[in-house]
């Protein structure tokens, strides 16, 4: 069974990216964490991180388009 919820490094490691971009992205608003009710660290659902895990490898995809048409 999926986790339902993950700390922060687990959800940077599932994504790919370190664990200050998120809190940078939490800042801005682009991946707003809930807060645990105990000890107020972040957490993320994993549904949000697998909706965000695709409009990275999205992006990057285009990147490489884009770089291929450059050459």
């Amino acid at each position: 069974m999926e986790k339902k919820y993950y700390t922060i490094k687990e959800a940077a490691d599932h994504l790919g990216v370190s664990a200050i971009t998120l809190r940078n992205w939490d800042k801005k608003g682009l991946l707003v964490a809930y807060r645990h009710p105990i000890n107020n660290y972040r957490m993320y659902r994993s549904d949000q991180l697998e909706l965000l895990k695709r409009k990275i490898e999205g992006s990057r995809q285009r990147l490489s388009v884009k770089r291929m048409d450059v050459s």
